[in-house]
């Protein structure tokens, strides 16, 4: 693997006091991950020497932009393996993607009738768009059910996958679970029905190494905040005779060819998805946070979650009344989602943040999986690359010391 504490030294943030006399200690990048500074410094060297609108100008700054925001489109698509880089459009977030191809692929493909299946453990960002799409269309929404672990429930993903199935929209990896999904497995039976299947990569993309290719899936959405890169920053990844046969998502400069006051001829893959002056700097810093994994190794990557993931599951087991959510570590990816006996998951990250420590408490955008799991909310600590096993023992000791003040307060 790689040197931990050398790659602490290159996210600044993590060297300060958050409150007097009390460290940072960072256990939240499933909500968004800290940045290196090797992105800070991409973007602030855009800014300071190559800022100007991109595809638009023949003067040396609009070309200098141009070749960096396309740049940074090509190592996105080395990234996850892209068959080529027209293949990759531009968002904002995982959310925005999604989105997308619900309102676009979604609304030209989807008729009354037609199966939209789910599972039971998606984020909002994989739910309410195909919500929107079922109601608009009348539609019918189906989710593939949960085993006692967490897992998919495989065995009944036949039974749930038919002919009326156009779409199968599923995770590549919970964020409250942590649940590692087979993707080309669950991709294949899809297509053995005539459907097509998206992914929500949002939490595998930053944690393993991911090829679309090898997975064969149609689409691949993720977000670039959670994996080093910028906020504002997220890859929409599709087959490209799906990307051709689907009509825009917004109008506007960039995504047209011609324009008369007849109407309008669309440009070519990606520009049409591309409506005005995209996030320039944020797909350079995207660019950036690309090549930084690329330099630990997505592999390294991986596999020191999996050790830290392993450490914090075994060290928070042996909190008293603390019950850890989902599959063992070697099924999860870098997080360990919990509740306390007795204590509410907001109580406990409050006291968890009076000590420095940083981490999730609510429904993690997945308030149907919760009400599945009997709960309202739970905590969750999520891990990267920075995160050491001290970090993990400053967590047990604070939850520790949640559990003495509450049972004090009962006491009285």
């Amino acid at each position: 693997m790689f040197d931990v504490e050398k790659v602490r030294e290159d996210f600044p943030v993590l060297h300060q006091e958050v409150h007097p006399g009390v460290p940072l200690v960072y256990l939240d990048s499933a909500a968004s991950s800290q940045k290196p500074r090797q992105v800070i410094e991409a973007m602030d060297h855009y800014y300071r020497h190559l800022h100007a609108n991109v595809h638009r100008g023949i003067h040396t700054l609009s070309e200098a932009a141009t070749n960096a925001y396309e740049s940074a489109r090509e190592r996105v698509a080395r990234f996850i393996n892209a068959p080529e880089p027209e293949t990759i459009v531009f968002v904002r977030n995982a959310t925005e993607a999604i989105n997308l191809v619900a309102a676009t692929w979604g609304r030209r493909n989807v008729r009354e009738g037609d199966e939209i299946l789910l599972t039971e453990m998606e984020h909002h960002a994989n739910l309410v768009p195909w919500m929107m799409l079922a109601e608009e269309k009348g539609a019918h929404l189906r989710y593939v059910p949960l085993t006692a672990q967490g897992l998919i429930d495989l065995s009944a993903v036949e039974r749930y996958l038919n002919p009326r199935t156009k779409i199968f929209a599923f995770t590549a990896m919970s964020n409250v679970l942590g649940s590692i999904t087979p993707v080309a497995a669950l991709v294949s039976a899809a297509h053995s029905v005539g459907a097509i299947a998206l992914v929500d990569a949002a939490q595998s993309v930053p944690h393993m190494p991911v090829d679309v290719q090898a997975l064969d899936c149609d689409f691949l959405a993720f977000s670039g905040h959670k994996m080093c890169g910028p906020t504002g920053s997220g890859v929409l990844y599709g087959r490209r005779e799906l990307l051709e046969a689907m009509p825009p998502y917004m109008g506007g400069g960039d995504m047209i060819r011609r324009v008369t006051f007849e109407g309008f001829e669309t440009n070519d893959l990606p520009y049409k998805f591309e409506a005005g002056t995209p996030a320039i700097a944020e797909a350079v810093g995207l660019g950036a946070a690309v090549d930084y994994l690329n330099s630990l190794g997505m592999e390294n990557v991986h596999r020191h979650e999996q050790f830290i993931t392993n450490y914090a599951m075994e060290a928070l087991s042996e909190v008293e009344g603390l019950k850890l959510l989902g599959p063992p570590a070697a099924q999860k990816g870098g997080l360990a989602t919990f509740i306390l006996e007795g204590i509410h998951p907001h109580d406990i990250a409050h006291i968890a943040d009076e000590d420095g420590i940083a981490i999730r408490a609510g429904h993690h955008c997945a308030m149907p999986l919760h009400r599945k799991l009997g709960i309202a909310a739970s905590a969750r600590a999520s891990f990267y690359v920075h995160t050491t096993t001290w970090e993990i023992d400053r967590l047990v000791q604070s939850l520790q010391r949640a559990r003495e003040i509450f049972r004090l307060q009962r006491a009285s």
